[in-house]
């Protein structure tokens, strides 16, 4: 994408004119990007722990956390348009807040990166369990491993043609998921059967408290909409148009996975009988992990169920791919410019220019978080540091547009302040229902990065180079 044009797409014809991003994308651009990013099946996954969790409430809880993620999305296009550069929470925290914070947020960002490999690695392993189950789960997981770590060293790089045939290809299999659903539920309970107030709200079993956790994991679904912002030095209109396909993600993520996992929900009303009858944990996990591919055998045969485990499969596994790429590019950036140590992270592969080292260390953390962690656990892992860094860029949006401002109004107040706060506030109530297990692990994870801030800077006295996290 260098070239010599100007950011108005006119050649840069000057002696000595350096090369430039060029201002292309449309908003379309972005959004099609943002699904890609997010996943068209991103819900399906995540539907057997989210219903058990919600007691049946899977739909309002990837409903409440589409809300926190569309009041977030304004506060990451605000500051994607006070600083159109390629962005973060790292880069909007420091500017807007300060640099130590900053780095804060950025290390939280730093937990996602880690633990996505983890993610893919194990969803990949339960999938192709499911359809060869005859090799057990825990050789999945060092295949997998060993697969994504080859290919990375290899440098191999999944193609932005290759995403586009995998989104086509998960959109067919998902559209025939929700039209064989809305078949069954029509044959069963006819057409009224379609239009129910139950998958939303359900008297019987409802509790705030089970939504809140199941509202915690379902936000999972739209982790990876920030990724908009880091293409804002190629984005026509950036000040309008990042904010706007930030939000419009959102929106249409949560409507579209809403209506998979409702039609699930009609299809399956009891979500006590995945685990009816299982004692042991393990089995139990397992149940919840497969839940929609049992939706899928039920609405339309081994068929369906093939296909769809099929689709999640190759998901996983572009994700996982790339996931781990990213999370090892990374290290490099902070071995690079010194953050970290950099003759192992900042080493670069002679044959094939990729950070070799730090492929490896991804490779065998993920594979090592694999056997220790199940599918929600690593979930919630991603959303503690995912959510953290959300928290952080609503204040800076605050912070930036009205509390630095020396023009402060009720206008500018409401305009400004109340939508980030009320971000930041949604944001809060998802995080503080994670687990305890969560806050534990990730908790130390950020205590040890506050503290590794606090010898680089000799108490906090120093600065320290900012590094872009995206």
């Amino acid at each position: 994408m260098i070239n010599n044009k100007s950011s108005h797409g006119i050649p840069n014809t000057e002696p000595g004119s350096a090369p430039r991003l060029r201002r292309v994308l449309t908003l379309g651009d972005l959004i099609i990007y943002g699904i890609i990013v997010i996943q068209p099946v991103a819900a399906l996954p995540l539907f057997g722990h989210a219903y058990s969790l919600s007691k049946g409430h899977a739909v309002t809880s990837i409903l409440l956390a589409m809300t926190a993620m569309v009041l977030t999305a304004v506060s990451y296009g605000r500051m994607a348009s006070r600083y159109p550069v390629a962005g973060s929470a790292y880069t909007y925290v420091g500017k807007a807040i300060h640099p130590f914070i900053g780095f804060v947020a950025g290390w939280s960002m730093f937990m996602d990166y880690l633990f996505i490999p983890i993610l893919c690695i194990i969803f990949s392993s339960i999938a192709a369990n499911h359809m060869f189950p005859f090799i057990p789960l825990a050789a999945w997981i060092l295949l997998f491993t060993i697969g994504f770590t080859t290919l990375n060293l290899n440098g191999i790089k999944v193609a932005a043609k290759t995403n586009w045939v995998l989104i086509i290809i998960m959109g067919l299999v998902v559209f025939y998921f929700m039209g064989a659903a809305a078949r069954y539920v029509l044959a069963k309970n006819g057409a009224a059967g379609l239009f129910s107030p139950l998958p939303f709200y359900n008297p019987g079993s409802f509790s705030l408290k089970a939504l809140g956790s199941a509202t915690s994991l379902a936000a999972l679904t739209y982790i990876g909409f920030d990724g908009i912002t880091t293409l804002s030095e190629e984005v026509n209109n950036p000040k309008r148009n990042v904010l706007l396909a930030a939000v419009l993600t959102c929106l249409i993520t949560g409507i579209w996975s809403g209506a998979q996992v409702y039609l699930a929900q009609l299809s399956w009303p009891d979500w006590t009988s995945f685990t009816a009858g299982l004692s042991d944990e393990a089995a139990r996990t397992n149940a919840l992990d497969t839940a929609i591919m049992s939706v899928a055998r039920r609405v339309g045969g081994t068929l369906l169920d093939t296909s769809l485990s099929f689709v999640l499969l190759l998901g996983s596994i572009g994700s996982g791919i790339t996931g781990q790429l990213g999370a090892s590019r990374l290290l490099y950036g902070m071995g690079r410019d010194g953050v970290i140590p950099r003759r192992i992270f900042g080493h670069l592969s002679n044959k094939h220019a990729c950070p070799d080292y730090n492929i490896l260390i991804i490779g065998i953390m993920a594979c090592a978080g694999a056997y220790l962690l199940n599918y929600q656990e690593c979930a919630q892992l991603i959303n503690f540091g995912a959510f953290l860094a959300f928290m952080g860029v609503n204040i800076a949006s605050a912070n930036e547009y009205f509390f630095k401002s020396k023009k402060k109004t009720v206008k500018t107040f409401l305009r400004y302040v109340l939508p980030a706060a009320l971000g930041f506030l949604f944001c809060l109530v998802i995080w503080i229902n994670l687990p305890l297990k969560t806050f534990i692990i990730g908790g130390s994870w950020m205590l040890a990065g506050i503290i590794y801030l606090a010898v680089r800077t000799k108490g906090f006295r120093e600065s320290m180079a900012m590094i872009d996290f995206s």
